[in-house]
């Protein structure tokens, strides 16, 4: 049996980098990665798993990012998933273990291994659920439509409103620049 592990957003400039790892006790039809379902679907599956499977969700907040930098939360989560799930072989979306020593990678893990499917799903749900509740202290930036993610709109909120409390201070948004004097 394997522990999968997969995680969601990672390229946002707004909001907690959510990290989840999954060991299903029983097969779930219609897994697949997070990104190439449904809203409606993924919310359905969420269930499904947490009903049938051992799984840990990590939130590593937008401070802890701009801190520590995104690879140590990665690091932090995937060691905090290990601990967890010492007694399974551990598979992670993608083609880095972050440094943490007894993880195996794969690319496109997500689209191909049941574990890593649920965990994706477990992630992108727990990180939108996040986005959709923090949206109520922050209705100037339209969290629910683009989830912190680095969107013409949101480009356009900031630039209105400045960065709130649960923006990555230490990531650049080329269109946010000021121009050069030189």
């Amino acid at each position: 049996m394997i522990c999968g592990i997969d995680e969601a957003g990672r390229g946002c400039c707004a909001g907690p980098l959510v990290v989840a790892g999954v060991v299903l006790e029983r097969e779930i039809k219609e897994l697949n990665d997070s990104k190439k379902l449904s809203e409606k679907k993924r919310e359905e599956l969420f269930e499904i798993i947490k009903q049938n499977a051992k799984y840990k969700i990590i939130f590593c907040d937008n401070n802890m990012i701009d801190t520590k930098g995104l690879s140590y939360c990665i690091s932090f989560a995937l060691n905090k998933i290990k601990e967890s799930f010492k007694e399974y072989d551990i598979l992670f979306d993608g083609n880095s273990s972050f440094g943490v020593e007894g993880i195996k990678t794969m690319i496109k893990a997500d689209a191909k291994i049941p574990e890593v499917s649920a965990a994706s799903i477990l992630a992108k749900v727990s990180r939108d659920r996040y986005m959709y509740d923090i949206n109520k202290e922050f209705p100037n930036y339209s969290f629910t439509k683009h989830k912190g993610y680095i969107t013409a709109l949101h480009v356009k909120e900031i630039k209105k409103f400045g960065y709130s409390s649960i923006h990555r201070k230490s990531y650049k948004i080329k269109s946010l620049r000021e121009p050069s004097l030189f």
